[in-house]
């Protein structure tokens, strides 16, 4: 059984840091892609990185811009996003979710709709206010 647990998400003033985990079990397929998305009130959910562990490859959102960066521990089974620079309008609960490894391109990142990944944490919220 997949499960992926998010943690570290919580209060940052704007123009602060936040690193947020998720630690995922139970996977099957030997290749896969992991994702973070975010849903703020009132809005669509958004794709914002993903790592594909077949060849390494990663894609973040426009807003990301250099922002937030994503990192895999293959030992420990977690991945981190490291969000830098916040702005207010980053407040939301952010996901982890996992999807075969071709799941990660900027294409999915959009639409989500028609890229639809299989299994998902319970989210974190970020506030991001001073």
């Amino acid at each position: 059984q997949v499960q992926l647990v998010e943690s570290g998400g919580g209060l940052v003033q704007p123009g602060g840091s936040l690193r947020l985990s998720c630690v995922y079990s139970g996977f099957t397929l030997p290749n896969y892609a992991i994702a973070w998305f975010r849903q703020a009130p009132g809005k669509e959910r958004e794709g914002v990185l993903c790592i594909s562990n077949s060849d390494g490859s990663s894609y973040d959102a426009d807003f990301v811009k250099g922002r937030f960066t994503m990192s895999r521990d293959k030992i420990k089974n977690t991945v981190q996003l490291q969000m830098d620079s916040l702005k207010p309008e980053d407040t939301a609960v952010y996901y982890c979710a996992s999807a075969p490894a071709h799941f990660c391109n900027p294409t999915a990142l959009r639409d989500l709709h028609n890229w639809r990944y299989e299994h998902w944490g319970q989210g974190t919220q970020v506030t991001v206010s001073s």
